[in-house]
């Protein structure tokens, strides 16, 4: 299953999976540590450092339209739109 790239940041990759079960949510990656965020309940599956999920969350209250945007885009198989990375 492809997996883009949504944003990159501080070393923290962001992605989006196509056609993914709900709820909504996006995959990063900081090092060897994995999570998955849910967008609106903000849940976290997953193990990261302190300081790079607290930047995870800055940059989910920044963009958290346009992940919702991304997410329906994935959910019909286009393309999401590159987000900001935080700085």
């Amino acid at each position: 299953m492809l997996m883009p790239e949504i944003s990159r940041f501080y070393g923290i990759i962001v992605r989006m999976f196509f056609n993914e079960h709900n709820p909504p949510h996006f995959h990063a990656e900081y090092s060897e540590y994995k999570v998955v965020i849910n967008i609106d309940d903000e849940v976290v599956n997953g193990f990261m450092p302190k300081r790079a999920l607290k930047l995870l969350f800055e940059w989910l209250e920044l963009h958290k339209e346009e992940l919702v945007e991304n997410w329906s885009l994935c959910k019909n198989n286009e393309l999401p739109k590159k987000i900001e990375p935080l700085k």
